[in-house]
């Protein structure tokens, strides 16, 4: 198995989840990474519900604190959390502007197969918004049976992995009441997702889709 490196760098990510949380759940430590290896990032994101809450307040301490060094434009808004198929014409709408703001190289989601009908709708609307765009889906452990058979995966540091699980517990103190919210699913599953890709951590994507562009010869070679 060859490394996939996008080449050029990456200086954009676009990052969608249905409910606060969603998005470092499943892609933080992918995201750290990027930051990291990527001087002066912006990251857009969009989270679909939460605004004037306490999730929000706690949306934005995780990102500042998960990214620092990164240019986050984050967005939350008002939609009813679990009812979101019910707002089908709203969550398009709220794609399609957030699509219209930002120009990126990456854009990161929920995967088509979550059980979760919010997830699931977002999964399958973010392809029709970004249509000509690398586009990865996140997976959420949960209690649901619904994990992917991932397509991708991207080898995390042991430091970020195990930042990744201490800023959850620090930043979203209103989900440490839920069973599966803890250090050892999140350390458990990049485990399992590292072992899958010969490292010790990492975290794993579906990918929507990609086009590959064979390299030309170069005359004479």
């Amino acid at each position: 198995m060859n490394p996939l490196t996008i080449g050029g760098g990456i200086a954009s990510v676009a990052v969608v989840g249905a409910h606060c949380d969603d998005i470092v759940i499943g892609a933080g430590a992918t995201l750290m990474q990027i930051e990291r290896d990527n001087p002066g990032l912006v990251i857009h994101a969009l989270v679909l519900s939460g605004a004037g809450t306490d999730r929000e307040i706690e949306e934005k301490s995780a990102f500042a604190a998960f990214f620092p060094r990164a240019d986050v434009r984050l967005t939350v808004a008002d939609l009813p959390d679990g009812r979101l198929p019910q707002y089908w014409g709203q969550v398009k709408q709220r794609l399609a502007e957030f699509r219209h703001s930002c120009h990126p190289d990456l854009v990161l989601g929920p995967q088509r197969d979550d059980y979760h009908q919010d997830h699931r709708l977002l999964a399958k609307l973010l392809p029709t918004e970004f249509r000509a765009h690398l586009l990865l889906g996140y997976e959420i452990l949960k209690w649901e049976s619904d994990l992917p058979n991932p397509t991708l995966y991207v080898p995390i540091p042991a430091d970020l992995a195990h930042r990744k699980a201490r800023l959850l517990a620090q930043c979203y103190p209103s989900q440490a009441a839920r069973d599966w919210f803890d250090d050892e699913m999140f350390l458990g599953l990049m485990r399992v997702r590292g072992v899958q890709c010969r490292s010790r951590y990492a975290e794993a994507f579906v990918v929507e889709k990609a086009v590959l562009s064979p390299i030309t010869s170069r005359p004479g070679a």
